[in-house]
């Protein structure tokens, strides 16, 4: 029986450009509260600096002519944008196996579920590379990784046949496939090629700092948001869009040292860093974005209403907000006040204490689906066992931080 529309009719019929664009942007919080600009078409990018700005003052005469600071102007630049592709196929078979009809049919069945799945890990993928960086998971114990089994620090980041690249500081990437996932002992197992046998990873190790990829992301990866706040003494980079942080406060992030947190006291130490950041700091960040771990030790607290909390009073920013993969609590008292973000991409290690005007995402129209010069939104590929249909989506952009020096950063947690 044939089909009585093409794989293209039902695509434009379905419209998931228009869907692939909303849900990254409603479930992702670093893109739904930062800038965005989406008319980036490539190239060099140049982002300014104000260095330093006029700061001669003389009392009881005027400063000598020779003798004026000048305001500094340092040109910093993003070479080019990131790209991140990702592709989902379709099997001619399973599009025949139906009446064709598209609203009431199971094609609305297959692809909604799909695509929302898809987009939820595309979604995780960009929003950890921009939060914390290009590795996704650390590895916590080897024992056992000669018979492929791995215990690592975000178990729900791994899905079954995913591609990973696994290195470590004395060992050579490589690439493996995940065949198991044990979500109750955080163990991972994983093959030489996808659904192949266990492989012997026992050239990696904790000691080493073995940590996961995704695919490429060892030597391709959006600027993150930790890289850029954190010193280069405390694990992030040295410079920003080309310019030395050392060489400029105002590429610097204020600095917390958060190793004496705990989640008896995370609530005072926020306060703290909150102090110590509006005193150094030269924007206003006011929100403390988090990984659920410490968000669930501040709930706590203001549950029991321990540690001082009976000064506190606390307001809900939005209750809708964790249907979009966050939760949002907003504390007053006397010490200030403390948006606290807790998020499902975020590292148990740092809180970021952000001024969201201090960066921007900047693409080339955000998700895209890739068409061929003909117009067509699909790749076909002929086999002996069928027709499948590839649907690639790209994301061309870069995250810029033309303000780092706005905001701040806890580094060191470890309870």
């Amino acid at each position: 029986m044939s089909t009585t529309r093409t794989f293209q009719d039902m695509l434009n019929e379905y419209l998931p450009n228009k869907l692939l664009k909303e849900e990254l942007l409603k479930r992702d919080y670093i893109l739904s509260n930062i800038e965005k600009d989406d008319k980036w078409k490539g190239g060099k990018l140049i982002v300014p600096f104000k260095a330093a700005g006029a700061s001669s003052v003389k009392m009881g005469g005027l400063t000598g002519a020779s003798d004026i600071s000048e305001d500094k102007y340092v040109r910093g630049s993003i070479d080019d944008y990131k790209e991140m592709w990702g592709s989902m196929i379709f099997n001619h078979r399973d599009l025949m196996d139906h009446s064709g009809k598209i609203v009431e049919d199971s094609f609305l069945k297959i692809l909604p579920d799909t695509i929302e799945d898809f987009m939820e890990y595309i979604k995780m993928v960009a929003s950890i590379q921009m939060g914390t960086g290009p590795h996704f998971a650390k590895v916590t114990d080897a024992t056992n990784a000669a018979t492929g089994i791995m215990l690592v620090d975000h178990v729900d980041r791994f899905v079954l046949n995913q591609k990973v690249t696994l290195d470590d500081d004395n060992s050579a990437a490589a690439s493996f496939y995940v065949i198991a996932i044990d979500v109750n002992t955080d163990a991972v197992t994983f093959s030489a090629t996808r659904g192949g046998a266990a492989a012997d990873l026992s050239a990696y190790s904790v000691a080493q700092n073995a940590k996961f990829y995704t695919d490429g992301a060892e030597t391709t990866s959006f600027t993150s948001i930790r890289s850029v706040l954190l010193s280069a003494a405390n694990g992030g980079s040295a410079t920003v869009h080309g310019q030395s942080k050392l060489a400029y406060p105002f590429l610097q992030a204020v600095n917390v040292n958060g190793a004496s947190i705990t989640a008896s006291n995370i609530l005072d130490k926020l306060f703290d860093a909150y102090t110590e950041v509006r005193k150094k700091a030269k924007g206003r960040a006011d929100r403390f974005v988090m990984s659920y771990k410490h968000f669930g030790s501040v709930l706590k607290l203001i549950e029991n209403k321990t540690n001082g909390a009976a000064n506190w009073q606390i307001t809900i920013e939005d209750k809708k907000a964790s249907l979009y993969g966050w939760d949002e609590v907003v504390i007053n008292s006397v010490k200030g006040k403390l948006t606290i973000v807790g998020i499902q991409e975020w590292d148990d290690d740092v809180i970021a204490i952000l001024d969201m005007k201090s960066m921007v995402f900047r693409s080339n129209g955000f998700f895209q689906k890739r068409k061929s010069p003909e117009g067509q939104e699909y790749f076909e590929v002929r086999n002996t066992t069928g027709y499948q249909y590839i649907v690639d989506i790209s994301l061309f952009g870069e995250l810029e931080i033309n303000k780092p020096g706005h905001c701040g950063i806890i580094y060191g947690i470890s309870y």
